[in-house]
C-alpha cells in the first residue's frame, strides 16, 4: 500500500467530508423539524389523522433513497410547471435537492421513532398529568415529549449514523462529498486501493464521534432523570409520629 499517497489525497478527502457533515446536519434538523408534528399525528388514535402520516412513512421507508433522490433531482425537472415556477431556483441545485430527499427519508424514519417513544411512555405518569389538570399542550410539552426523547434516543443515534453514511449517494448527482471526491481522486491517480481505504477510515473517524457524542447525551440525560427522581424522598417519622410519611416536591 503507498502511504504516501494516502497522505496525500487527505486533504481533498477531508474537504469532501466538510460537505458530508453539512448535508448530513441539514438532512437531520429539516428531518427533525417535519417529524415532530407528524409523529404527533401518528401517535394519534384517529386513524383519519395517523393513516395519511402512515402512507407517508411507508413510501418513504419501502422505497430505496437512491430512487428518492433521483425522482427529485431529474424526474421534478420534467414537470413544466415547476421549470417556470419560482420553486425551480431551489430544485435545479443538486446540493437542495440531496437536502430535500435525505430531510424526507430521514423524517419518515424519525416519525416511527419519535411514535415509538410516545407510545412507550408509562400511561400512569400521563394519567397523572391528567389528574393535576394539564392540558394536552401542557401534557406533550412537560411530560410525554421528554420521556418520548430519552426513550428514543438509542434509536435515532442508529439513525443518524445511517444518515451520514447514506450522505455518499449524493455522489451520484454531481455533489464532491466525500465519495464522490474519492471516486475523482480514484480517476486521476488509478489507485482505487488507497484511495477508498482513506474515505473507509474517515467514515470511521466520524462515526466513532458520533456515537461517542450520543453516548454522553444519553449519560447526560440519565443522569438528569435520576436528579430529578430525588424530587421523591421518603422522610423519617418523628417519635411522635405513628407511621412514616411521603412528601413529593412539585416542580
Amino acid at each position: 500500500m503507498n502511504w504516501s499517497l494516502t497522505l496525500e489525497v487527505l486533504p481533498a478527502l477531508l474537504l469532501g467530508a466538510s460537505l458530508t457533515l453539512k448535508l448530513t446536519a441539514l438532512a437531520l434538523v429539516f428531518g427533525f423539524i417535519i417529524a415532530l408534528p407528524l409523529a404527533l399525528l401518528r401517535a394519534s388514535p384517529s386513524p383519519f389523522l395517523s393513516y395519511p402520516i402512515l402512507f407517508y412513512t411507508f413510501v418513504f421507508r419501502g422505497t430505496p433513497l437512491l430512487v428518492q433522490l433521483f425522482l427529485i433531482y431529474y424526474g421534478v425537472g420534467q414537470i413544466e410547471w415547476i421549470r417556470s415556477s419560482a420553486a425551480w431556483t431551489v430544485l435545479r441545485e443538486p446540493f437542495c435537492c440531496a437536502v430535500i430527499a435525505f430531510s424526507l427519508n430521514n423524517a419518515a424514519y424519525s416519525v416511527e421513532i419519535l411514535r415509538g417513544g410516545i407510545r412507550s411512555v408509562p400511561v400512569g405518569e400521563i394519567e397523572a398529568a391528567k389528574a393535576l389538570g394539564m392540558s394536552y399542550g401542557l401534557r406533550m410539552r412537560r411530560i410525554v415529549l421528554p420521556a418520548a426523547f430519552r426513550i428514543a434516543l438509542p434509536a435515532f443515534a442508529n439513525e443518524v449514523v445511517l444518515m451520514l453514511k447514506a450522505s455518499s449517494l449524493a455522489s451520484t448527482i454531481t455533489l464532491m462529498e466525500l465519495t464522490g471526491t474519492a471516486r475523482k481522486v480514484v480517476s486521476q491517480t488509478f489507485s482505487p486501493y488507497e484511495v477508498f481505504i482513506s474515505a473507509a477510515l474517515i467514515y470511521l473517524a466520524l462515526t466513532f464521534v458520533v456515537v461517542r457524542l450520543f453516548r454522553h447525551l444519553e449519560r447526560h440525560v440519565m443522569r438528569h432523570r435520576q436528579h430529578s427522581s430525588v424530587k421523591d424522598t421518603v422522610l423519617r417519622p418523628d417519635e411522635s409520629c405513628e407511621r412514616p410519611f411521603i412528601t413529593r416536591q412539585v416542580s
